[in-house]
């Protein structure tokens, strides 16, 4: 079976599966997805998977962030 790994917020990652939603990828990671979702990084480009959770095709040395929904607070 064929490991494929990526990245997630700079964190190695491994799957053997060749489909994960953003979810998956979220969770793996161990973070949670009412409180954050996935964009992927492109070269200079990023691709947000903001509501979207259909199956994204895995490949090696892909690169996510997550992004927290919540307002970031402010500090004074």
């Amino acid at each position: 079976m064929h490991t494929i790994e990526y990245t997630v917020d700079g964190k190695p990652q491994k799957t053997t599966e060749e489909e994960l939603t953003p979810n998956q990828i979220l969770q793996n990671a161990g973070i949670d997805p009412a409180t954050h979702y996935l964009v992927e990084i492109i070269g200079r480009e990023k691709k947000s998977f903001q509501g979207d959770n259909k199956p994204i095709h895995m490949h090696e040395h892909m690169k996510f962030i997550s992004v927290s929904i919540n307002p970031t607070p402010v500090s004074r």
